[in-house]
């Protein structure tokens, strides 16, 4: 389908997806059946970069590679889906002019609700100002992560820059991971996926800090040019608010992604709750 055919109330194909609970431990618990129930979860709780993953399913089917080249998002996760539970992912355009379209996505799982909603949006970027790499410095990673806290957390406004070479192997890796079915990523001269920038900006706090159980729960972000397969990612992090709500502790990310020590491909603002209230009152003494 042409971009010009996307009308504002055009809904674009539900994608159909699951998520299986994976073989290995990992170290968020929360995303294991026995460590998820303890804090009164019905199981294991998906990742929300894989539900992000999965929301831009449509959105890359409908608007191509140029979403992923300038395209801006927003993310939220506002109750779990659980593995092996089957989610719709649908999506609607919202907006339309002349040089701009916005799209809504929502994640629905059996029971019909909905568990995370995005926007996703793609203008001509001819007014978008490149961050100052020199404003994202990068920093080593801490050879013991410490036990994470808002003091740790506070006396670190420069965490320790994260890399990764998005080779064949991991590119495909990630797709596996999220079951994405496009052959837009598959190609010769593939472009990455969008969500492996969501697992880097967690990877941004997990490589710095221990950290268990903890929740994404909110991203946005702005895509600066293309990454390809075969290119190596920077991701720059810095600590913006820290903050308590409902009893959760939460930390703000703000975070600049580079390719190749030099270009940046994205700028995102990640927020997660570190702490839960639940696991505060059972840890503490």
């Amino acid at each position: 389908m042409s971009l010009e055919a996307l009308a504002v109330g055009h809904e674009l194909p539900p994608h159909q997806v699951r998520a299986h609970m994976p073989a290995d431990a990992v170290e968020n618990k929360i995303h294991e059946a026995e460590g998820a129930r303890a804090l009164g979860f019905r199981g294991g709780l998906v990742p929300g970069v894989t539900v992000y993953a999965w929301m831009t399913h449509p959105v890359v089917a409908a608007l191509g590679p140029a979403w992923l080249e300038r395209g801006a998002f927003r993310a939220s996760f506002a109750s779990p889906v659980y593995f092996d539970e089957p989610v719709t992912i649908r999506a609607a355009v919202r907006a339309r002019t002349i040089d701009t379209i916005a799209i809504e996505a929502w994640a629905v799982n059996d029971r019909g609700e909905t568990c995370a909603t995005a926007t996703f949006s793609l203008d001509d970027g001819a007014t978008r100002a490149t961050p100052d790499l020199e404003a994202y410095p990068t920093a080593a990673l801490p050879a013991e992560r410490p036990l994470v806290s808002r003091d740790v957390l506070a006396a670190r406004p420069v965490l320790g820059t994260p890399e990764l070479v998005v080779d064949d192997a991991a590119a495909r890796s990630f797709l596996d991971r999220v079951a994405e079915p496009l052959p837009l990523y598959t190609r010769p001269g593939a472009p990455a996926h969008p969500g492996l920038y969501l697992a880097e900006a967690n990877r941004a706090l997990s490589r710095n800090v221990l950290v268990s159980p903890w929740i994404h729960v909110e991203s946005e972000g702005q895509h600066l040019g293309p990454l390809d397969v075969g290119e190596r990612l920077e991701t720059r992090a810095r600590v913006g608010r820290l903050f308590e709500k409902n009893g959760h502790e939460f930390v703000e990310l703000d975070l600049l992604l580079v390719a190749e020590g030099r270009r940046p491909v994205a700028r995102i603002r990640h927020v997660a709750i570190y702490r839960l209230r639940h696991a505060r009152r059972t840890s503490d003494p």
